[in-house]
């Protein structure tokens, strides 16, 4: 596979500065688990990041589409899990707290009155 050069990406970006600044967001980007944009498998995530910057894959419009797209699946991901696992956690409680109780009243004899709220 041939050398990345600098050259290459400056055809797609106006300065080396903003080159700097586009490559950091798509090595960020690249190392959260973002799909690349072109097939380069044994590259590092900065030599992939500079491939699809010269490719035309990366622009500093597409960059801040790609941050808001994983923005959105991380505020999604995050609201869907505490629910899920909080009523799992319930469930696990009440089933031991439910097992105790059985337990306790078999060995003593004597009912257990259940005046534990659930968890909140």
């Amino acid at each position: 596979m041939a050398r990345i050069t600098v050259e290459d990406c400056l055809k797609r970006v106006r300065s080396r500065f903003a080159l700097v600044h586009l490559a950091r967001r798509r090595v960020l980007q690249l190392r959260r688990g973002a799909n690349p944009l072109v097939n380069a498998p044994k590259n590092r995530e900065i030599v992939l990041a500079l491939r699809e910057i010269a490719a035309g894959k990366v622009t500093f419009d597409n960059v801040l589409e790609f941050e808001r797209i994983e923005a959105l699946d991380s505020d999604i991901f995050k609201k869907q899990i505490p629910d899920d696992l909080s009523a799992a956690v319930r469930k696990i409680v009440d089933q031991h707290r439910e097992l105790s109780h059985k337990q306790l009243e078999k060995n003593s004899g004597t009912q257990i009155k259940n005046d534990s709220s659930p968890l909140d």
